[in-house]
């Protein structure tokens, strides 16, 4: 399946049963549901997916419900994150066996490698498959920071590299990587709240969190700042949830947000735990309060 990289595609999160199994029904009621309302993608067991989690098994059967449940409307894409590189080779290959439109790159985990490591490890991924190729950029997150300079050099070196998901949080990278590249690599925004500065920076999509839990409101906000149209109402209203992309818990909030509208539930599996106590009741007053608000919005 050829897909051009461009508009919302969500991370989705990844629902599990009483028994913290993934709850394939759902998987597929929620994806159906996501590109019903404009999503142009979905990006499978990434960090909002808690991949880590996920065993190899699980994660080709998760590939496997999503496609089954879009078919050829959306691609579907997998993150691929590995401590080692053989594994991440040997889950590029899988993901491309299951069918998977296209792989997101993740440095390695654990290992905050030097450039020439890094790029080995990169590398070796995108060339396992003739997959388009999205490299993740996420220096808070993994420790790995590839500067504009490095993603153009992995461009030239791999046809299959079509695009960049920036978790950066500084739109002027974007503008560096459009000005060194021109405009080969489809550069996406990664963080919820940097949305309206990374498209005013010519970013053509968003790897989205939020729009897990409210799709419309989130394909409506894209396509206001992707226009030029003022977005200022939406954006402010949304900007309290959107901020919850960004924290440590964001997987537990992400999800608590979706179970307050009625897709999906707030389990996680460990080390990962439900939120609590005076923390539960802080987050659920605030997530309250917006939504309250969002017929206005």
């Amino acid at each position: 399946m050829s897909f051009e990289w461009k508009g919302v595609m969500p991370a989705i999160t990844t629902c599990f049963n009483e028994r913290l199994e993934i709850d394939h029904e759902f998987t597929a009621r929620h994806v159906k549901w996501l590109v019903d309302n404009g999503s142009m993608g979905i990006v499978t067991n990434g960090s909002l997916g808690e991949g880590a989690t996920l065993t190899t098994s699980e994660k080709s059967a998760l590939w496997q419900t999503c496609i089954r449940a879009v078919g050829e409307r959306v691609p579907v894409i997998a993150a691929i994150g590995a401590l080692s590189t053989d594994y991440g080779v040997e889950l590029a290959k899988r993901a491309e066996a299951a069918g998977c439109a296209g792989l997101m790159v993740l440095p390695p985990y654990v290992h905050n490698g030097d450039w020439r490591e890094t790029r080995a490890h990169v590398s070796a991924i995108i060339g396992a498959t003739p997959l388009t190729c999205m490299l993740y950029n996420n220096p808070v997150a993994y420790g790995v920071d590839f500067t504009p300079a490095q993603i153009v050099s992995l461009a030239d070196e791999h046809p299959n590299l079509n695009a960049v998901k920036d978790s950066s949080g500084d739109a002027r990278k974007i503008s560096a990587i459009r000005e060194l590249d021109k405009d080969r690599l489809a550069v996406f925004v990664g963080l919820d709240d940097a949305l309206v500065e990374g498209v005013a920076a010519g970013a053509k999509g968003w790897i989205a969190g939020l729009v897990n839990a409210l799709p419309v409101e989130s394909v409506n906000l894209f396509e206001l700042a992707r226009r030029g149209e003022n977005c200022d109402e939406l954006y402010h209203w949304f900007l309290p949830l959107l901020r919850l992309d960004t924290v440590p818990k964001f997987v537990q909030l992400i999800k608590l947000v979706q179970a307050r509208v009625g897709m999906g539930n707030a389990r996680v599996r460990p080390p990962r735990l439900e939120i609590e106590g005076e923390e539960l009741e802080q987050a659920l007053e605030m997530i309250t309060a917006v939504l309250g608000k969002r017929a206005a919005a």
